[in-house]
């Protein structure tokens, strides 16, 4: 949301105001001080071990409650995270426009990813504008009955986001023949068993492989803390670090030779840099990286993470083949296109508040570019590597 944010305060009579719900203080406010930004209403609403519910009731009473004091032109919110469904309804509640941006990404399964995929689906419902950033990301809404009206195809502002940062860090040093993997894994629907499979699928990688290191940001809940500690904190080659500010995230990505991850951004994120990512999960809501060839889904297999990630490490032609430096989701210009939007919309007036009436023929929905090739945005980027020899060295939830 950042470049939104910058965006729309370079706008002639807009005041804008940032909302945060207190997840990862911290790390938060060292993110946004990246781009020059405070939040100016903290809600206060984690608590430790919360439920899903329990956060959900905190964040419709907080957000009933900011939302009635500040009565808003317009409310946005980015992506599928709680805070966005519920923002969404409260917005919809009290008859003030929601602008949805990265709207129209689905898998199609409410239960992967989870709870995700039911809020993105939600907000589709109370939305009045949604920022698509693919085409295939509205044809999904047009599937849904949103009218073409209200759907803008804008690139995905986290594009935005990651290209300024990048631009700002400097060059990764030469590691030789060290390999390093970048690896992300926190996803509710991977607690358990396909987590714990993950990690000792990465623990064969390092044992067998005393070239590779791997750097993992661990996400603080126990689900996935204990069990990191518990199967890859003997290990020297592997990195257990607290999670990572966004520059810092930025970087890693950059000093990577690939990425494993179950995270949503990051699979934009790192093929815009140049970086293969195997996606630990079955299906994603991002199909057009899959279709470019810079990402793969393999799941949550011991055995297939081996497999798939050594493919990569000794092949230079099935590398390369993934580390393009494309991107289906943008060209750093995102937020200028939702500005415009908003600006166009808040000059109608905001009486129509509500989303347009769905299409009177129903459909059942069908996942987008099934078979249809991406059509990568021309994103400006560095070369993951500048040669090729066999070895070389290659978030938080807000609304404003």
């Amino acid at each position: 949301m950042a470049p939104v944010i910058k965006a729309l305060r370079k706008r002639p009579g807009l005041a804008v105001r940032v909302v945060g719900t207190g997840q990862h203080r911290e790390l938060l406010d060292d993110t946004l001080r990246e781009f020059g930004i405070e939040t100016d209403v903290n809600l206060a609403v984690m608590q430790e071990n919360q439920t899903l519910s329990g956060l959900t009731g905190r964040l419709f009473a907080a957000f009933g409650d900011i939302v009635a004091a500040e009565r808003p032109s317009i409310v946005l919110g980015q992506g599928d995270t709680t805070t966005v469904f519920v923002a969404s309804v409260v917005a919809f509640y009290a008859k003030i426009p929601f602008g949805h941006v990265e709207a129209g990404l689905r898998t199609g399964d409410l239960a992967n990813p989870f709870p995700e995929e039911f809020n993105r689906v939600v907000a589709g419902r109370t939305a009045a504008l949604h920022f698509a950033p693919t085409e295939g990301a509205r044809r999904n809404l047009l599937r849904e009955g949103v009218t073409k009206g209200a759907i803008h195809v804008t690139g995905n502002t986290v594009i935005d986001a990651l290209l300024d940062v990048a631009a700002r860090i400097e060059a990764p040093p030469a590691r030789g023949a060290r390999r390093r993997i970048l690896m992300t894994a926190h996803r509710r629907e991977n607690f358990g068993a396909p987590l714990e499979n993950v990690f000792r699928g990465v623990r064969d990688l390092v044992l067998a492989r005393p070239e590779l290191e791997i750097v993992y940001p661990v996400h603080p809940n126990p689900n996935v803390a204990d069990p990191a500690r518990r199967l890859l904190g003997d290990l020297a080659q592997v990195t257990l670090s607290s999670p990572l500010g966004y520059r810092a995230l930025v970087a890693a990505m950059k000093e990577c030779d690939l990425v494993l991850t179950d995270s949503g951004g990051i699979q934009e994120e790192a093929p815009a840099l140049g970086k293969p990512v195997l996606v630990l999960r079955e299906a994603t809501e991002r199909p057009e990286a899959v279709q470019a060839g810079v990402a793969k889904p393999i799941g949550t297999d011991r055995h297939r993470l081996v497999r798939e990630v050594t493919r990569l490490l000794d092949s230079d032609r099935a590398y390369f083949a993934m580390a393009r430096g494309v991107s289906p989701y943008g060209d750093g210009r995102a937020a200028d296109r939702i500005a415009d939007a908003i600006m166009a919309r808040l000059a109608r007036g905001t009486e129509h508040a509500l989303p347009a009436p769905a299409a009177q023929r129903k459909r059942r929905w069908q996942p987008a570019d099934a078979d249809a090739p991406a059509r990568p945005f021309d994103v400006p980027r560095a070369s993951p590597r500048e040669a090729k020899p066999k070895h070389a060295t290659p978030k938080q939830e807000s609304a404003s």
